[in-house]
């Protein structure tokens, strides 16, 4: 079993200071907040970013500033800049991070519903976004929230609409309207992926313990961050992303499986060594 790549996905683009004052706004609360998550043991950063008030942006140069500042204070770390965005935003808006040299990026396999919104995937922009990847020689972290997605990427693959083996995908599970974040959820879509693949478990709110330590179990990878979930346990803020990475840590270790350094996660992923 490989050792266990830890994502910290630090600020997304929905959670506010209104939700937890450490969410983070600023370039410098950013990397902060990166800092802390890669200290605690967090090999990945998954990035998204917001201006100064919050509002969440795909702006190419606010991407650069933080990846520059993120970069200085944690020079080893992998970066995983989102296309995702927020709901709403335009494809060419989504895709500008891509635009600078990035090794990985987010891909998003599939329309859902996305709470009381809808989150548009479609198949043509799903493989505009695939060749573009094609042409910059970026990996995918294809993002999965419901089983055929999974379909979709593995259609795309074969076809040579999108980047092939080693595939890597992150299947979050627990978003209101899309799949549940259940065991049999989980092990139905890591049973579909190609063998060679690697993939990582992302539980929304209060399911991202309890799936990470299946993932954990199962020989996977997990994410956790603001991104994702506020809170350190039932009631209780996590006060700082460091927080909640130290805790998969810890759980890691009672399970009995290693967590991955820098060098390590680029060799399981198949990245080049820096």
């Amino acid at each position: 079993m490989d050792k266990l790549i830890i994502t910290a996905a630090i600020c997304g683009a929905e959670v506010t200071k209104e939700h937890n004052p450490a969410v983070p706004y600023t370039v410098e609360e950013i990397v902060r907040e990166a800092k802390s998550a890669v200290d605690a043991g967090a090999a990945i950063v998954h990035l998204h970013v917001r201006e100064d008030d919050g509002t969440p942006t795909q702006s190419k140069a606010r991407f650069k500033e933080n990846i520059d500042a993120i970069l200085k204070a944690c020079p080893e770390v992998i970066l995983i800049p989102s296309t995702g965005g927020a709901v709403g935003m335009s494809p060419e808006e989504r895709l500008q991070p891509t635009e600078l040299p990035i090794e990985m990026a987010t891909l998003d396999c599939g329309t859902l519903n996305f709470g009381d919104e809808v989150f548009e995937n479609t198949l043509p922009m799903m493989r505009a976004f695939g060749k573009r990847m094609i042409e910059r020689n970026i990996k995918p972290e294809y993002e999965c929230f419901e089983m055929g997605h999974v379909e979709a990427v593995l259609d795309m693959v074969r076809k040579q609409q999108s980047p092939g083996a080693p595939l890597h995908f992150n299947f979050v599970l627990g978003v209101p309207g899309a799949a549940k974040a259940t065991i049999n959820n989980l092990v139905w879509m890591v049973n579909a992926i190609p063998q060679g693949s690697t993939w990582c478990a992302t539980g929304v709110g209060r399911h991202e313990f309890p799936l990470a330590a299946h993932a954990i179990a199962m020989g996977g990878h997990v994410r956790v961050g603001f991104e994702d979930n506020l809170y350190l346990e039932r009631g209780v803020l996590a006060k700082s992303n460091g927080e909640l990475v130290a805790k998969v840590v810890r759980m890691a270790k009672e399970l009995g499986r290693e967590v991955a350094n820098f060098a390590e996660a680029r060799e399981i992923l198949g990245l080049k060594q820096k």
